[in-house]
């Protein structure tokens, strides 16, 4: 099921994403970048901004918080901010059925394109975006160390 985040699903959420985040920058980056209290408090309260905005969509499976997604309006384009399924649970249609939630609703607002960010070194994450549609962006192509991938909805 994917439902709007509510308050209550903070802590699963900050965990999720903790997780996941270190699934794919272990090894990469230091791990006091991402891995660290200051860095865990900053994103929980981001997340916590997020779902007081009702921009989360939550995957849930038999009661828990398995997929997490977070979009908004940067300078005029919707960006996918945030996407994330429990490791543990890759490859089981969870990011595939959390994606076409997020489509429905861009559709729903009017939205025709959607960029994301995702690490250079993420290549299953990258794998997954290219199986949904996302393409490099022509007009910027990359920043930092995240590639800049664009979804033109149809």
């Amino acid at each position: 099921m994917i439902r709007n985040a509510v308050p209550a699903d903070l802590d699963a959420i900050a965990a999720l994403h903790a997780e996941a985040r270190a699934s794919y920058y272990r090894g990469h980056l230091a791990d006091e970048l991402f891995d660290s209290p200051a860095e865990h408090a900053r994103m929980r309260a981001g997340w916590e901004a997020g779902i007081g905005r009702g921009v989360v969509l939550c995957a849930e499976r038999r009661g828990a918080v398995v997929g997490v997604a977070a979009s908004g309006e940067i300078d005029g384009v919707m960006n996918l901010a945030q996407f994330h399924v429990d490791p543990a649970r890759w490859r089981a249609g969870i990011g595939t059925e959390l994606h076409a939630a997020c489509l429905a609703s861009w559709r729903r607002t009017g939205v025709t394109t959607v960029r994301l960010e995702v690490f250079e070194h993420n290549t299953r994450a990258q794998g997954f975006y290219a199986r949904q549609g996302w393409l490099p962006d022509p007009d910027e192509p990359r920043t930092g160390n995240h590639l800049v991938l664009r979804l033109e909805i149809g």
